[in-house]
């Protein structure tokens, strides 16, 4: 018998019972439109915080209501708004065995009007040495609920900038106060004076259903992150730096939230979801996945039967076209049903090839992963190797958008029998997550 292959756009074909070829609803065109909108420069970087993040909530919203979709929990509108506590610096005094220390050595984390400490209060000296992995140690101690003074081995002073950069934004801050001193070794005695502002700020995800028709309570998530950098300073815009200084985001994720935006249009157009379908794109993901985890706490977890994040699919994988990786693989059997979808076709799901990056727990899938649910991100990133992560150079022109028009429609056709109800993913075991 010959091998027959089966091109997409064949097995596309199947998926025209209900509504539309999928070839006509999920375009290059289309993606092209909604991208260029996210990642232009009028939407400033899209920073938590600022209009730029208010432009591009607007505009998914429009997109949602243009689509048709419903309100979450019958919502007055599609923004699903939360607070969140910020803390904002206005002095800092230490000093360490009779010495000031420069503020430009010093990073702080508080949520307290007031701070005064003494090594007579009650707090504990932690050293980062040489030759520690500073991440895993500076997250250790970022996320201690105790008043720490944490001092830094001077080999790690290029790090300091990225730490003084990170936004003191916290949803559930504790009464601890915590610093990081660069350059500093030893510490018998020591006095601590810090004054803050302490405000509470709204933002939004922006959330929308499609309701199942014969299992309403049985959700399907798919997602991405909204927002991003902002802009920065000239001298970060490489290779331009006398004229580009915004974080466009065009991959990260703008790229994401387009794929979400698009499955809507393609679900609504379906019209045969037996699930019911949530879109979400999340708020605060750069500065501590602060929409994701309010959205987790709203949901049953037992209800959501599978959470498809989307993150950076506008580059080409490692594998070239037609291909993407599914972080977390091994941890259900998500990634052999998406696959199994696809036979025929010339696109494969791969596993993450970056584990020691630990991806799995560093985006928007975590928090409902954690409580159990098959929740696994979708991305073509080349972790290892992605030269415009991060960088003002994020822009629509290093997209390949050909290719990120096929990931979105194997998405689609990838996860047709768990919005069907045919296929239900196997539980993620949460005893074996870190």
């Amino acid at each position: 018998m010959k091998k027959i292959i089966v091109s997409m756009f064949v097995l596309s074909q199947c998926f025209n019972v209900h509504g539309q070829s999928i070839d006509k609803i999920i375009t290059t065109k289309e993606v092209t439109r909604i991208e260029k909108i996210l990642s232009a420069d009028d939407m400033q970087g899209r920073r938590t915080f600022t209009p730029g993040i208010e432009k591009a909530s607007a505009f998914i919203e429009s997109e949602f209501k243009e689509i048709g979709l419903k309100t979450f929990n019958t919502a007055t509108n599609y923004r699903q708004e939360f607070s969140i506590t910020v803390s904002k610096g206005v002095s800092s005094k230490i000093t360490i065995d009779g010495k000031e220390i420069n503020n430009n050595q010093i990073a702080t984390f508080s949520y307290l009007p007031q701070v005064s400490l003494t090594e007579k209060s009650d707090i504990s000296i932690v050293k980062i040495n040489k030759g520690d992995n500073i991440g895993d140690k500076f997250n250790e101690y970022y996320k201690s609920s105790k008043n720490l003074l944490v001092l830094v081995d001077p080999s790690f002073d290029s790090v300091l900038p990225n730490i003084q950069h990170i936004d003191r934004v916290n949803s559930n801050p504790g009464n601890n106060t915590i610093m990081f001193v660069f350059g500093t070794t030893e510490a018998t005695t020591f006095s601590v004076e810090l004054t803050n502002v302490i405000s509470k700020k709204t933002l939004n995800n922006v959330v929308g259903i499609l309701p199942g028709k014969t299992k309403p309570n049985e959700y399907v998530i798919f997602s991405g992150h909204y927002d991003h950098l902002g802009i920065g300073s000239p001298q970060e815009g490489a290779p331009h730096p006398a004229t580009d200084s915004i974080y466009n985001g065009a991959n990260d994720d703008a790229a994401g939230t387009t794929a979400v935006i698009m499955l809507a249009k393609y679900f609504k157009k379906q019209n045969n979801n037996e699930r019911t379908i949530i879109f979400t794109t999340f708020t605060a993901e750069e500065i501590g996945g602060y929409g994701a985890k309010y959205f987790s706490k709203q949901l049953a977890p037992e209800k959501v039967i599978a959470m498809f994040n989307i993150e950076m699919i506008g580059t080409e994988s490692k594998w070239g076209k037609n291909s993407a990786y599914i972080t977390g693989y091994e941890k259900s059997n998500m990634g052999e049903i998406l696959q199994t979808n696809l036979k025929g076709s010339s696109f494969t799901f791969y596993s993450d090839p970056y584990p020691e990056q630990q991806l799995f727990y560093r985006s928007d899938n975590a928090t409902l992963a954690k409580l159990g649910v098959p929740a696994h991100t979708i991305s073509t990133s080349k972790m290892d190797n992605e030269l415009t992560y991060h960088t003002a150079d994020d822009e629509f022109e290093t997209l390949d958008i050909d290719n990120m028009t096929q990931i979105i429609k194997s998405i689609a056709l990838s996860s047709s029998s768990i919005i069907s109800g045919k296929d239900t993913p196997t539980r993620v075991n949460t005893t074996q997550l870190k």
